[in-house]
């Protein structure tokens, strides 16, 4: 078991390892435990054993749930449900209901303890770490939410035997993100054949790449400067998603927005990092895109929380574990969005 220490003015631990959803503890009596409808069975009943909630309350499968509406219901269930300021609230599942359940979290009278218990990769990787919550827009995803930590994080690696293969490909875009970013050796770690479910080294690299969020987040929880270094390839990675009404998935859309940001990176002068993006998208196989246009995605590019009001920045490369913030001619934004389309059109079969 690998416990990484978060810091700041709400410290608390991520704990990895297997079996531990059965070995939760929290102080709270009163618990309301949030969890996706499609979430095995085998794993709520674990929960369940451990926490004997209060109330248990099912939503949407993955970012269905990240909804204004069903934020408002889970409120009301709470409500109805009579949890207590002293209660708190366990989000049980992956990023999408981890966020929904840290948002509801942060805002049932006016804030009550949080626990997160990520499934997924993604979740783990990324979700689950760092405080960030919220809901989606019809206008864009994550424009929503509040800074609300966990109070701890527990991330059960007998988990993710439950996923398919290509659900645990999708995490994988955050963890190659953190190579990228911070940490390089994760690169070929997180393409090697003992990453994976079961495999030898499955807990270790998790361990690391969440050690890098882990740091950032300790020195930058509201993103006032380095924690938006944590977006690298989000940019495009969001619109993505919302163009497509999320048929691209998060970490699908990530893999793809990866390598449009390793493309600019290059165009700006940075080193050239597209043969790591493209070994990547090769490694994960996300589904093919639909054919898109810069017109179809820059709105929601244009809306990217970390636009300012001088315009939309991008995190951008200028080597590996160099990242920085840049704003980019919208010439060059225009040119290797076609150059990106084209490439990753050839070396991705329909999926």
């Amino acid at each position: 078991m690998r416990r990484i220490e978060v810091g700041g003015s709400q410290a608390y631990a991520v704990e990895v390892g297997a079996g531990l959803l059965s070995q939760v503890r929290v102080p709270e009596r009163h618990i309301a435990l949030i969890h996706p409808v499609d979430l095995p069975a085998s794993l709520v009943e674990t929960v369940w054993a451990a926490l004997s909630p209060a109330v248990t309350v099912p939503v949407p499968a993955r970012d269905d749930c990240k909804t204004l509406e069903i934020f408002a219901d889970v409120l009301s269930q709470l409500a109805r449900a009579n949890l207590p300021r002293d209660g708190a609230v366990v989000g049980l599942g992956g990023g999408a209901a981890t966020d929904l359940a840290g948002f509801v979290a942060a805002s049932y009278l006016r804030g009550v303890a949080f626990y997160t218990l990520p499934t997924t990769l993604l979740g783990m990787v990324d979700a689950a770490v760092g405080g960030k919550t919220g809901v989606n827009l019809p206008e864009g995803k994550n424009l929503v939410g509040a800074f609300w930590p966990p109070r701890a994080v527990w991330c059960d690696t007998d988990a993710l035997t439950t996923l398919p293969p290509a659900v645990f490909a999708e995490g994988a875009a955050e963890a190659y993100k953190h190579g990228l970013i911070s940490d390089p050796t994760l690169l070929p770690r997180v393409l090697s054949p003992d990453f994976r479910p079961g495999g030898t080294q499955l807990e270790d690299t998790l361990a690391d790449a969440i050690a890098v969020k882990a740091g950032v987040v300790t020195r930058d929880l509201t993103e006032r400067g380095e924690r938006a270094f944590l977006n690298f390839g989000h940019t495009l990675a969001h619109a993505l998603e919302a163009v497509t009404d999320h048929a691209i998935t998060h970490g699908e859309a990530v893999g793809y927005g990866m390598h449009y940001a390793a493309r600019l990176s290059r165009a700006l002068g940075g080193a050239d990092l597209t043969g790591h993006t493209l070994a990547f998208l090769r490694w994960q196989r996300p589904r093919s895109l639909p054919t898109l246009t810069f017109e179809d995605v820059w709105p929601y590019m244009a809306r990217d929380k970390k636009a300012d009001a001088d315009g939309v920045r991008f995190v951008l490369l200028h080597d590996l574990a160099r990242p920085y913030l840049a704003r980019v001619p919208g010439d060059v934004l225009r040119r290797e969005f076609e150059g990106w389309r084209d490439e990753v059109a050839k070396i991705l079969i329909p999926g």
